[in-house]
């Protein structure tokens, strides 16, 4: 395991960077192909596309989804100043808790159920795709193709403290408001000028007021640019909204919210974007394939607890079209930041898990 995570760690791979992507890929296609299971590589446009490894399926047994992606967000060169560290249980590294151990732990379990003669009743299909950390921008219509086909989506992401399972993750929405007034001399005639920037700042508090955080509700104007130069009355400005929803009815209702913003006087305004994933919601189904999760976690001897957390991941794409359950990947800390790490031990116990899980009936008989 630790072979396998160091030798994908040390192939960097920004999402930004597309030809890095050819790097963990490769030690990936062949992983797969010492498994038997048939590979394709989709190229992306503006990616370094996606891999899809599917099991041998000659009966045509329905199929589950295993979902990882291979991008980071660390630049080229991070290695230098952040190198890929084993200090006794522990393994630091760019990429190695986001998410890159979770993949290890994917093909240890299919590994271990092969090396013990145990076939699935419901064939994995393995999906990496490399640019999960640019909101799928490529890989999208392929992740919900094939959640669409499969009874289950098993989303490989890093746990939650401690380990935990995560059962619902917020829906993300991004918009951009533009606000237009009219320039004017500052110095000269500034009464027959309307300032764009006022008319946002009165926006930013409706926006404000917006935010219902024991609802899970948030919305957070993150970037502010406007203006030509001091002594001109402002004609534009812009802001970057980031919008968060626990469920689709309040995903709904946020993004009509935000887009019946009135104009303030004297101005025009420009409302795009809108919710991009909807939320991973705690449904009857994706609570149904939870709990057989913490039936396979109490036979193993583990007390399985779940989360929800406010980031997005491709489980909000699968959980649109069949029971998704995240955070299956690793245990550690420090996605996105300099302590990143996972602890090895946990990804034996983890590897086990969903080896377990891979063994269940699916929930194909369950909707919402």
């Amino acid at each position: 395991m630790v072979a396998l995570l160091s030798a994908l760690v040390v192939a960097e791979s920004p999402s930004d960077v597309p030809a890095t992507q050819a790097g963990p890929q490769a030690i990936l296609r062949q992983q797969f192909a010492q498994l038997g299971y048939d590979v394709t590589h989709t190229p992306g446009t503006r990616t370094g596309g996606t891999l899809v490894a599917r099991a041998p399926n000659p009966d045509g047994r329905p199929t589950q989804l295993l979902l990882g992606h291979c991008d980071t967000v660390w630049p080229v060169g991070t290695l230098a100043e952040m190198p890929l560290v084993v200090e006794g249980d522990v393994l630091r590294g760019p990429g190695s808790y986001d998410m890159k151990a979770g993949l290890v732990q994917g093909l240890f379990a299919l590994r271990a159920l092969q090396e013990l003669g145990l076939t699935p009743p419901l064939a994995p299909v393995f999906l990496v795709n490399s640019d999960e950390e640019i909101g799928s921008i490529d890989s999208r219509p392929m992740i919900e193709q094939l959640a669409g086909e499969a009874a289950r989506a098993l989303i490989l992401e890093p746990a939650g403290p401690g380990g935990q399972l995560k059962t619902q993750r917020k829906g993300l929405g991004e918009f951009e408001i533009v606000v237009h007034g009219r320039a004017a001399h500052a110095g000269n005639e500034p009464e027959k000028g309307v300032s764009a920037i006022l008319g946002m700042m009165e926006l930013i508090r409706t926006l404000h007021a917006l935010n219902d955080y024991p609802r899970g509700l948030t919305v957070n104007v993150g970037v502010i640019s406007g203006g030509l130069r001091g002594n001109v009355v402002p004609p534009e400005c812009r802001a970057t909204v980031d919008a968060r929803a626990t469920t689709m009815a309040d995903a709904a209702r946020l993004e009509a919210a935000i887009r019946d913003l009135s104009a303030p006087p004297g101005t025009t305004l420009t409302v795009t974007g809108g919710f991009e994933r909807g939320p991973l919601e705690r449904t009857p189904r994706n609570v149904a394939l939870w709990e057989t999760a913490r039936q396979v976690g109490a036979a193993m001897g583990l007390a399985l607890a779940e989360t929800a957390v406010g980031g997005g991941s491709d489980g909000n794409l699968t959980s649109a079209y069949t029971a998704t359950l995240d955070g299956l990947g690793p245990v550690g800390d420090g996605a996105h930041a300099r302590h990143e790490h996972v602890v090895i031990s946990r990804m034996i116990e983890r590897a086990a898990l969903l080896a377990g899980l891979l063994l269940r009936e699916g929930t194909t008989d369950f909707t919402d």
